[in-house]
């Protein structure tokens, strides 16, 4: 995949080191603006600033330290870890991460008119959403409640040595797939299939998720689509890195896997094939309207 030299997404938060992440995946303030910052609040221009950020907070649940840091220090877009420098090796995927976003970005912008860019959060080990606390075992996930897509990198190394799902495509796919459900959010889907919870028994309930998931990996392939067709960013072997990733974390596989044994009426993000099959037609047509997986004949 050809990712260097490009555009990096500039809608990051970088949380690695920082135990819990912090509230809502906020970042923390730097020890170093500390006194500038008190300066600032005490000043009558300071006092306008806050009442200012106490108005943006309360209409859109903006944290106001993120905007007090940004006026004072500025906004670099990876922060400096709690725990201090990174490999190069992890700063390297974290570029490769942030363009894949980037180049969400694009094709989504053109695709979906209103369309809101998702915030990214690089984090360490766990971390605090509006979801709630999630540990990194838990895998990348997308929050409804702040539009923001999680992951720790580690999760990367896992596919390569656990899961047999190697290769930056792969790697790709994970977070064109996580874009996905923000798709859903923006649409209205995920809202809708969340107000079906509780009214439907726990099979038919996960029988709906299963449909979720499976659309979110045809919108990964419609990502694909568009960003090879403008860039041509995609090198031979690729697209197999992704088909193999979508089967590598298939329901049946991994309860096989894990168990020894499938329970269908557990799936929750579909068979290795269903996953396979929807982000190769994402792939293949290029056409948000295909991805109905709710009413298909067949999943």
């Amino acid at each position: 995949m050809k990712w260097q030299g490009r555009r990096k997404s500039s809608n990051v938060e970088d949380l690695r080191g920082q135990t819990g992440g912090g509230l809502g995946g906020g970042r923390g303030i730097s020890p170093m603006l500390i006194l500038p910052l008190i300066r600032m609040l005490f000043s009558k221009a300071g006092l306008v600033i806050v009442a200012i950020l106490a108005l943006v907070f309360f209409l859109t649940g903006t944290n106001p330290l993120d905007l007090l840091q940004r006026f004072v220090g500025g906004d670099p877009q990876y922060a400096q870890t709690s725990s201090g420098q990174v490999s190069q090796e992890e700063q390297a995927l974290a570029d490769q991460t942030t363009t894949v976003l980037a180049d969400t970005e694009d094709v989504w912008n053109k695709l979906l008119q209103g369309y809101r860019e998702p915030t990214l959060v690089l984090f360490s080990d766990q971390v605090s959403s509006a979801c709630g606390t999630t540990s990194s075992a838990s895998g990348p996930f997308y929050c409804p409640g702040d539009e923001k897509l999680y992951i720790d990198l580690s999760f990367f190394e896992e596919m390569d040595n656990k899961l047999g799902a190697e290769g930056d495509f792969a790697q790709a796919y994970v977070v064109g797939h996580e874009v996905g459900h923000h798709v859903q959010k923006l649409t209205g889907t995920m809202d809708q299939v969340n107000a079906m919870r509780g009214k439907l028994s726990d099979t038919e309930f996960n029988k709906l998720m299963v449909m979720v998931e499976l659309q979110a990996d045809f919108y990964a392939g419609v990502w694909a689509h568009h960003t090879q067709r403008s860039t041509g960013f995609m090198e031979p072997g690729d697209l197999e890195e992704a088909l193999n990733a979508a089967s590598a974390i298939g329901d049946d596989r991994l309860q096989k896997r894990s168990t020894g044994r499938v329970v269908p009426d557990s799936f929750t993000h579909g068979t290795s094939a269903q996953r396979v099959r929807w982000f190769k037609k994402g792939f293949e047509t290029g056409d948000v309207a295909q991805g109905d997986t709710f009413n298909a004949a067949v999943l």
